[in-house]
């Protein structure tokens, strides 16, 4: 997004790459996994064809043809995003980066190494799974996110470890295609930061489709035996299965970079950015998930429009990470935008929050999709709506409402007398509006 953003305000643009444009974590993490996700939900329609008036067809699915169009997804995906880059004049270079000094660095490539002058430079290398020191990735038995990919055959018993947002999405993925899956929660509940009626809602959803939930449990040992991996938990608990899916958070790619040639500081791996993404040197920028900001591909995507505009020397406003839209692609899906209720209040903000359940919704009967609800949350005195959370089908899009509606500092009102399509699942917006 900066190279097309920075290129088509007339900069001459030079783009080092070393394995995919258009980002590893979108196009190896995010893409793949809500591939994997589309096929998961197709399969619980299907098993759950009966209400709507369909015989229901249980035929397994097939990972090898799943892992095919996964990648054609990505590589498509990436050779458009080039031929864009390419046409509107940005030099690509296909090998690994580093810095060599403030304005200068080199491209090592197949060919040999390039030197490059820069008056602006961009660090967006963005970050890989995390491995606990107690793990041995082998990619066959305990795998990490971007092993999950290309399996074969769908696991007999999927362990997943950690329970944020990856974690539970794969939890649904394997869930709905028939493995039987055990969760290993290190706190109370999934989902940890987010709100506890939302985890709830989640953790009902897994307990009916079977999902063995290990709650207080941190995992400290996986060890691969002659049928499986075993798994040690803090407490005492062990748990076996055929396969283990560390899903514990991401690490940046900021190692042999040539940071200290350019004098750019980091902290712990990350690289710390002001308001406009600068680094600590005002001519070197960071975007993605080098900064530690909010791991998002939106995120990141936002961050290089906004940074390339204000390298040129054009006015830009800071990113209110208060105001981004995320989803959990699990099922059901979950989405929100604003802060939670909690930190709401616990920022002293007087708060009205109104929930109206899918339940209630026609749409959502219609469909056979009633499980869970909206609410919006607003400032009681101005009537501003302050934020939302979403649980249930088609979240992730519905959310887009509840996001310009923040953004555009609108007041319930405004939700409230928008006509809104009949029946659809979003009347249930403007009445927990109402």
């Amino acid at each position: 997004m900066a190279a097309t953003v920075a290129a088509s305000l007339g900069a001459d643009v030079t783009l080092v790459e070393s394995s995919i444009i258009g980002g590893a974590a979108h196009l190896w993490d995010c893409i793949p996994s809500k591939t994997m996700v589309a096929s998961s939900i197709r399969m619980n329609s299907i098993r759950n064809a009966e209400k709507l008036g369909f015989a229901a067809d249980q035929s397994p699915v097939d990972l090898k043809r799943l892992a095919a169009r996964m990648d054609t997804i990505a590589t498509d995906l990436s050779e458009n995003t080039s031929e864009v880059l390419e046409d509107q004049g940005v030099r690509l270079i296909m090998g690994r980066g580093r810095f060599v000094g403030p304005h200068q660095a080199i491209a090592t490539t197949a060919e040999g190494d390039i030197d490059i002058g820069f008056d602006v430079a961009l660090i967006s290398t963005g970050s890989a799974p995390r491995v606990p020191d107690w793990a041995t990735v082998d990619r066959t038995r305990i795998l990490t996110t971007r092993d999950a990919y290309h399996l074969g055959e769908v696991p007999e018993h999927m362990i997943v470890i950690g329970s944020g947002v990856t974690g539970v999405e794969f939890v649904s993925i394997f869930a709905s295609m028939g493995s039987r899956v055990t969760l290993l929660v290190s706190r109370q509940q999934v989902l940890p930061h987010r709100d506890a009626e939302v985890a709830a809602a989640l953790e009902e959803d897994f307990l009916e489709r079977g999902v063995k939930l290990l709650k207080g449990a941190r995992a400290i040992g996986a060890v691969v035996t002659d049928d499986g991996v075993v798994v040690t938990a803090d407490d005492g608990r062990s748990v076996t299965g055929s396969h283990v899916l560390l899903a514990i958070g991401s690490i940046p790619l900021t190692a042999n970079l040539g940071l200290e040639a350019a004098g750019v500081e980091d902290d712990g791996g990350y690289v710390p950015v002001d308001e406009f993404q600068r680094t600590n040197v005002p001519h070197i920028y960071a975007a993605g998930d080098v900064t530690g900001k909010l791991p998002l591909s939106s995120v990141a995507s936002m961050q290089g429009r906004k940074l390339a505009r204000h390298a040129l020397g054009y006015q830009v406003k800071p990113l209110d990470y208060s105001k981004v839209a995320q989803a959990i692609f699990a099922e059901p899906e979950i989405a929100s935008v604003g802060l939670e209720e909690a930190d709401l209040a616990a920022a002293g903000r007087r708060i009205r929050s109104t929930k109206v359940p899918f339940a209630s919704n026609s749409r959502s009967v219609i469909q056979g999709q009633e499980r869970g609800f909206v609410k919006v949350f607003s400032d009681p005195a101005t009537h501003e709506v302050l934020g939302g959370t979403i649980v249930g089908h088609r979240a992730s899009e519905l959310i887009g409402i509840l996001a310009l509606a923040v953004q555009g500092r609108l007041h319930v009102e405004t939700l409230v007398e928008t006509l809104m399509v009949h029946p659809s699942l979003s009347e249930s917006l403007t009445e927990a509006a109402d």
